[in-house]
């Protein structure tokens, strides 16, 4: 592909929107507040544009004119508490679909399946020791 003035206004712009957003903007850094430790979620929105056209000109020099931007939406949506050794999710929002809900829900079955597991591994002993 032929190197444009209009590829490198695009690979500037993408360079920047990088910098702007990384991992720990959508997974934030943990905050620990007594014996809780509440990590920040968010939601990362982002578009660019780019555009250019070469101009005629009565020399021989070639003139271009172009431009691009980018616009970067950042909302928090939830928080992952995790306390007493249980995770949980906190949602900002309403839920907007039932798959949201399910995917909020899932952190809270798993404490809850780990808990019948280790009920049940308590259990099985003393029914073995009293047959």
């Amino acid at each position: 592909m032929k190197e444009t003035p209009v590829n490198k206004i695009m690979e500037n712009t993408l360079e920047k929107m990088r910098e702007m957003v990384d991992v720990s903007t959508i997974i934030g850094e943990p905050m620990v507040t007594g014996g809780t430790t509440l990590i920040p979620v968010s939601k990362v929105s982002y578009g660019f544009t780019s555009g250019g056209t070469d101009l005629p000109s009565k020399s021989n020099a070639e003139l271009f004119g172009g431009g691009g931007g980018g616009g970067i939406t950042i909302t928090p949506v939830a928080f992952i508490v995790i306390e007493n050794g249980k995770c949980r999710m906190m949602q900002i929002n309403n839920y907007t679909s039932s798959a949201d809900r399910a995917i909020a829900m899932i952190p809270e079955l798993v404490d809850k399946v780990t808990e019948l597991l280790k009920s049940d591994k308590s259990e099985t002993p003393a029914e073995e020791a009293s047959e």
